[in-house]
């Protein structure tokens, strides 16, 4: 890992991830989790604050670059409740088959190289009456927003740690076996359109 990935990169997601529009995305879902909770790209903890302590169990932090948890070390030792680290990338969960109430995607899906495979694996560990709890940015319905994204995506990626800006992040959750609950799509306020269409929203096994 370069010293851009391992130093730079985690500051500047921290700062980009956590300005105010963004956090009022997370206020509104992630203290929906409940239970034994999966975050699959925990990043530098911002959703820590927002869980309910009073509905969560554990939280399973799974994030690759030791950079973002070096990141996180404050946030995770101020949590309420136990936070346990998983080391490896979102296509790689090692927890057992139905074992997790609550898996919480927020700004990650975007990222993840194989997100079908990803996306396969939170199924998998997900319990038949659990829920997938995402916020995410992606591909925008405007045709010339789009036309920006899709020209932006491959420098994106370079400097944003492999992020794209044109996934259609709800097909990607029902190609994968999930039905979609609830969703609210739109524009963030004071965010640039290419990068600033928004999901939020709940999924559920099928």
């Amino acid at each position: 890992m370069s010293f851009y990935e391992n130093r730079v990169l985690p500051h500047l997601l921290h700062l980009a991830c956590g300005n105010k529009v963004i956090e009022r995305q997370r206020a509104a879902l992630v203290p929906e989790a409940q239970g034994r909770v999966l975050e699959v790209g925990m990043g530098s903890g911002l959703n820590l604050p927002h869980y309910d302590p009073r509905r969560v169990e554990l939280v399973w932090g799974l994030e690759p670059s030791a950079g973002m948890r070096r990141k996180a070390r404050r946030g995770v030792a101020d949590a309420p409740f136990e936070v346990r680290w998983l080391d490896l990338p979102g296509e790689e969960i090692p927890l057992e088959t139905d074992s997790v109430d609550t898996v919480v995607l927020t700004y990650t899906l975007c990222t993840i190289p194989d997100w079908h495979r990803a996306l396969e694996q939170i199924r998998r560990v997900l319990k038949p009456n659990g829920r997938l709890l995402f916020c995410e940015h992606g591909m925008a319905p405007d045709e010339a927003v789009r036309q920006w994204q899709d020209r932006a995506d491959p420098w994106w990626g370079r400097m944003a740690g492999g992020c794209h800006l044109n996934r259609a992040i709800p097909d990607l959750i029902e190609r994968t076996g999930f039905g979609i609950q609830d969703l609210e799509a739109g524009y963030l306020p004071k965010v640039p359109k290419f990068v600033g269409f928004h999901f939020r929203g709940v999924a559920i096994p099928r």
